[in-house]
């Protein structure tokens, strides 16, 4: 008789999203970019990962993902930090460097991962690009957890540059001072009377979604012959300061500006494929096409990133993993003349969507699903029900904040980071991170779908620049009046 064995000490049961992201056909990986000023030192990392990533209780485990019934755990194990870096030799005249980091990087996207050692890998390329002298490349199973984990433990194993003993800062977000206690009650019943209505109706919206018909065909939508994943990784640099002005002459947010570039440059794409078209059946206009995409938010409380160097430090299990949660949001698709139009739709639905219980819903969803289908027999339905849920948008959008000062790894100080995830099924995967004044647009896209992903990337670049140029103008209006 097979008897399951008992969880030895250490062990740990894997958490619903891990098993999720670790099922066959729906393997996730987060691939993380980073460039540096200087040549890399292999030897340098390793040591660092042996004092900070390998006491990590996550990647220092191996993933057993349960066969025959049995239970998904994490198991201990022992890690040699050699067997997880990775420094390819590269030829130091190579003609086009930036065309070879991009294709490293989607080809180690999809190679194989060994299962029998802790589910994560790093390769040093010390090679120059227009951005860095050389490279990080990092390859983390979802399962190990979500972006912002990801981002935070970054943080934790990076030194300020200005001062090597003390580690980075985020910039907490301001809080609004209590003046009138009265007025404070009536904001705070006024606060959960919109909560409540506005999480009644993204809710409702958002269940009409899963059970509704996908997006329609675009160019931005898969083909029958398409990979259902992104092979293609590409990343773009931009000033921060750029979006800054935009944000300012606006009165909004970061988000709000990064949001309608994205909207702004892909309706740009979309209306010059169409003018393109010579098959008059084809043609369409964007006044017709309705897209949606699926915005991911960090539902954890802020972690310090002191409580992250502690558990490293002194191997303490502190909760980790997957926490995130997801709405649905129309796409501005249109040619509108005034460029700020697409601020304003962004700020509109997101303020909304800031304002529901959307994201916790998904969560909950997600995980519920897990539980009653990822045992056993049902882990067929599961994937089934998991590719439906994620597949009723045509763009996933993620934007993760980084540090606003310069940093270092390892002795290593850092230029810039980008950031991505692969395995899902959409064709079009936009992940937006912010490094010091810099603001890096990764896309992740299937060639099948999207042959030009440069040429759409240019078209947010230049949507930006159009911002950049109407909110000078602006302002420049209002010092005049």
């Amino acid at each position: 008789m097979a008897m399951e064995k008992p969880m030895i000490s250490g062990e740990v049961p894997v958490s619903p999203f891990s098993r999720l992201f670790s099922m066959p056909g729906l393997d996730c990986f987060n691939i993380v970019t980073i460039g540096f000023k200087h040549e890399a030192n292999p030897s340098a990392f390793v040591e660092g990962l042996k004092n900070t990533l390998l006491n990590h209780p996550r990647f220092s485990s191996i993933l057993e993902t349960g066969v025959g019934g049995k239970k998904a755990k994490w198991i201990p194990t022992k890690v040699k930090a050699e067997d997880h870096v990775v420094v390819p030799d590269i030829d130091p005249t190579i003609q086009n460097p930036d065309q070879f980091l991009e294709d490293y990087t989607s080809n180690m996207v999809f190679s194989p991962i060994d299962m029998s050692k802790p589910l994560w890998e790093m390769h040093i390329l010390n090679m120059k690009t227009s951005d860095a002298e050389s490279f990080l490349v990092a390859r983390f199973h979802h399962s190990l957890g979500d972006g912002m984990s990801l981002m935070s433990l970054l943080l934790a194993c990076s030194r300020k540059t200005s001062d090597p003993e003390s580690l980075p800062t985020l910039v907490a977000p301001k809080k609004s001072k209590v003046t009138n206690v009265l007025w404070s009650l009536v904001a705070r019943v006024w606060f959960i009377i919109r909560l409540m209505c506005n999480t009644f109706v993204e809710v409702f919206n958002f269940l009409l979604i899963l059970c509704s018909v996908r997006d329609a065909a675009t160019p931005l939508m898969e083909k029958p012959i398409a990979t259902l994943s992104p092979n293609k990784f590409i990343h773009r640099v931009i000033s921060l300061d750029d979006v800054k002005i935009v944000k300012n002459a606006m009165n909004m947010t970061v988000n709000d500006v990064i949001l309608g570039m994205v909207q702004a440059g892909l309706s740009r794409y979309l209306s010059q494929k169409y003018d393109s078209e010579t098959n008059s059946k084809l043609k369409r206009s964007l006044e017709n096409v309705s897209l949606r995409a699926a915005v991911f938010f960090n539902l954890r409380s802020n972690k310090k990133i002191e409580d992250l160097a502690k558990m490293m430090a002194k191997r303490s299990t502190s909760r980790w993993g997957n926490s995130i949660g997801y709405v649905m949001i129309p796409i501005w698709m249109r040619s509108e003349n005034d460029i700020f139009e697409y601020i304003r739709r962004a700020k509109t639905i997101m303020d909304r969507k800031k304002l529901s219980l959307e994201p916790l819903f998904s969560y909950v969803l997600l995980k519920l699903t897990v539980e009653i289908f990822g045992s056993k027999g049902g882990k067929q339905a599961l994937r089934n029900l998991a590719m439906r849920i994620f597949g009723r948008s045509t763009i996933i959008l993620s934007n993760v904040a980084g540090p606003s000062e310069e940093i270092s790894l390892f002795d290593h100080q850092i230029s810039y980071v980008a950031a991505s995830v692969s395995g899902f099924p959409q064709a079009l995967i936009v992940h937006i991170t912010s490094y010091v004044n810099k603001v890096i647009i990764n896309l992740g896209v299937d060639l099948d779908v999207i042959p030009d992903p440069h040429h759409l990337c240019d078209h947010m670049v230049e949507a930006l620049q159009m911002m950049k140029s109407a909110a000078e103008e602006k302002c420049s209006a209002d010092l005049n009046v």
